[in-house]
């Protein structure tokens, strides 16, 4: 399992954008062409929901507070 990196300012914005872009992909005119670009929305939707962005733990980036017993 992954480790938990993300704040909830982090995955509720993420959240919120995905939720967008994938109910844009469905409201969208299916001739256009940028409609496949707007599945992108299933990363930031996934991500908010595993609260674990494997792209911050490769660069070792945490948008998660730390608790009080590992600040000591």
């Amino acid at each position: 399992m992954l480790k938990k990196n993300m704040g909830n300012a982090d995955r509720a914005l993420r959240f919120v954008l995905g939720a967008v872009l994938l109910v844009a992909y469905f409201m969208v005119d299916k001739e256009a062409g940028y409609r496949p670009w707007l599945l992108i929305g299933i990363i930031p939707l996934a991500t908010s929901l595993m609260g674990s962005c494997p792209l911050y733990s490769i660069l070792g980036f945490s948008t998660c507070p730390l608790k009080d017993s590992e600040s000591k």
